[in-house]
């Protein structure tokens, strides 16, 4: 059995094995695979894993000993699913391997604005603290999340354990979710979109990425919120209108952006978001802690394995 990775380097740069999958077929690793070389490389593979390489249906069709599909993720909007199924493909992804290390990246930023603590290291590397008349300094504004009220959109496993991190803050947490108060847990109030709009100091989304909630976060639904507010964005880029939300910026109609995702990545150079002083961009690194990439490589294996044996798993 031909087994070929189209981008591995996403996932495992090299710190990581893939020797499991040898024991399973031949096994091609490519680091990266441009478009145009995707049906040259995949050429007479059974088993194809990709991460951020489009498999549509022009790609399957060219490709009739292909059985199999693996994303190496747990979005899988890359492969045509449709096109895959009418031809037999099994196709799996990986659920839920980085919901604590989106979950700690999420406040990770949003410590990075209460806080401050790069800018403060930054300034004092250079001295700033040694040359100081008092025994302390600050010169940002320095914000306590207790009491805060934090309010998340969407609660699947990384909306939920959020929910669980802001709470044990000793904010008050309100969620936009399709499950009824019942099914919520003490510390989760449900709200409709207007209510989290009007009333939260924070805001995280953790919504798919729908017709419906395509550019949810525009120049209209930012007007709603507080000029004070912090908007955090580890779900998907195209949740917000980055144009709207730099100039909400820039106006003092948002206190920040933080975001690990974007519309386009990587992002252009000229994206106004990059050019507002309170828009804190990571490199959509989240997931990429070591611990949820072992995790991601692991269940990959496991998921071809499981193929291999005539008993699919993760399959979408």
């Amino acid at each position: 059995m031909k087994i070929v990775i189209l981008d591995s380097y996403g996932a495992n740069p090299g710190d990581l094995s893939w020797d499991e999958l040898k024991t399973m077929g031949s096994l091609t690793v490519y680091d990266r695979t441009r478009p145009e070389d995707t049906v040259a490389r995949a050429a007479g593979a059974e088993v194809l894993l990709t991460n951020k390489v489009i498999l549509g249906r022009k790609e399957i069709e060219q490709l009739p000993r292909l059985r199999y599909i693996g994303v190496l993720a747990t979005g899988y909007n890359v492969v045509d699913v449709g096109a895959a199924h009418e031809r037999g493909i099994i196709v799996t992804n990986v659920p839920a391997y980085s919901t604590e290390s989106v979950a700690q990246m999420v406040f990770a930023h949003l410590l990075t604005v209460t806080n401050r603590t790069e800018h403060y290291a930054m300034q004092n590397r250079a001295g700033r603290w040694s040359r100081n008349p008092d025994f302390c300094y600050w010169d940002t504004p320095l914000t306590e999340l207790a009491g805060k009220t934090f309010g998340i959109v969407g609660l699947g496993n990384i909306g939920r354990r959020v929910a669980e991190i802001a709470h044990a803050f000793g904010m008050q947490v309100k969620a936009l979710t399709s499950k009824s108060q019942e099914d919520l847990p003490a510390t989760i109030r449900k709200a409709g979109l207007a209510e989290l709009l009007a009333t939260v100091d924070i805001l995280s989304l953790h919504c798919p990425l729908t017709d419906d909630t395509r550019n949810m976060m525009n120049a209209e639904t930012l007007r709603l919120m507080k000029p004070t507010a912090i908007l955090i964005n580890t779900g998907r880029g195209p949740l917000v209108n980055e144009a709207d939300v730099a100039r909400a910026l820039a106006s003092g109609r948002l206190a920040a952006y933080c975001a690990d995702v974007m519309g386009e990545e990587p992002p252009r150079a000229v994206n106004p978001l990059l050019q507002q002083p309170n828009a804190y961009i990571t490199p959509h690194v989240a997931w990429a802690t070591r611990e949820a990439r072992i995790r991601l490589l692991q269940v990959a294996i496991d998921n071809v394995r499981s193929f291999v044996g005539q008993h699919p798993q993760n399959v979408v």
